[in-house]
């Protein structure tokens, strides 16, 4: 892959203008996209390991772990992860396999800069896709956040570059997943404020943003009483993961919950819980998330798939990428 960035760098645009994107964003209304944009903004921790998501060849391992399964409707990336799936995937089609790409959603991470632990994290500015580079790239949407800390004037400038985001976006079509909510700093950094109340109150910042709340989907937690914060949009809602907690079953019955929360919540937006389960296969447990969001699986029936597809097509990259390489 490294050659590849050395010598042949056009491959990425060449694979991305190869690769057969969706007619539609979604196939039955809902979506359970793979988050990868974490390192960007200095967050590494996971499974207890401050670094653990710092090693890019196992995290890149376990990013194609979830995308080669069928039931896992995309990804979403900073420009690094989204170019280094784009090599692999031209890597197996010049090998004369099928790009696990096709029909999958690519989503481009546009605003990073709110570096963990830093004095500026607040300032959640535009570091990485632009809406131009969404479109070279023939991405399906864009993913924006912001994080309102009632005490920081840096997050009204953020709010004010994500509505001027979603304007440039919605001329061109491109849907945003908007990640939205409210945050304070304590003494061991800032923390999410999940509550409903919260999030009511944040959600009708977040669909407001732009010339056009059309393309809209939020991302936005879990949490008690999450049937209320539902009634606060008519935008559809995705629902994030969070720092993982090393038990697959926690997520799950989290999002069986949220998914029976309301109508317009259709789906996941989930990172950690999925790429580091504990012990557990990322593959196995992507697709239990997704059988909860598309087949209404209970936490039950989404650990017995876990059991069933545990270490399914586990080599079926391996051998492909080595004879790429012996070439």
């Amino acid at each position: 892959m490294t050659d590849v960035r050395v010598d042949k760098p056009h491959l990425i645009r060449k694979s991305a203008l190869r690769r057969r994107r969706r007619k539609k964003l979604t196939n039955d209304g809902k979506l359970a996209i793979l988050a990868c944009d974490h390192p960007a903004r200095r967050v590494t921790r996971a499974a207890g390991d401050p670094v653990g998501m710092g090693n890019r060849h196992e995290y890149l391992g376990r990013i194609l772990r979830v995308a080669i399964n069928p039931d896992i409707d995309g990804i979403m990336g900073t420009t690094d992860i989204i170019e280094d799936l784009l090599i692999v995937d031209q890597m197996l089609v010049d090998a004369g396999r099928h790009g696990f790409l096709d029909d999958k959603v690519l989503l481009g991470c546009m605003n990073r800069g709110g570096l963990s632990g830093c004095s500026f994290e607040m300032d959640d500015r535009f570091t990485s896709f632009t809406v131009e580079s969404i479109r070279k790239l023939r991405l399906d949407g864009a993913k924006l956040m912001f994080r309102l800390d009632k005490n920081d004037d840096r997050s009204l400038e953020t709010i004010d570059a994500c509505a001027k985001a979603i304007t440039e976006l919605n001329g061109y079509s491109l849907p945003v997943f908007l990640e939205a909510f409210s945050v304070e700093k304590t003494a061991e950094g800032y923390k999410a404020l999940k509550t409903s109340d919260e999030l009511i109150k944040t959600v009708g910042v977040a669909t407001a943003l732009g010339d056009s709340s059309k393309g809209i989907w939020l991302k936005i937690p879990f949490c008690e009483g999450f049937g209320r914060v539902t009634r606060a949009t008519t935008c559809p809602i995705l629902m994030l993961g969070g720092e993982s907690t090393g038990d697959p079953s926690d997520i799950f019955r989290e999002f069986s919950a949220g998914m029976k929360s309301g109508s317009n919540v259709r789906g996941a937006l989930v990172g950690r819980n999925v790429l580091f389960p504990g012990s557990e296969d990322p593959f196995a447990v992507a697709g239990a998330v997704s059988g909860i969001v598309h087949h209404d699986l209970s936490v039950d029936e989404a650990l017995e798939h876990i059991s069933r597809a545990r270490g399914e097509r586990i080599d079926q990259l391996a051998p492909i990428l080595r004879a790429a390489q012996a070439r």
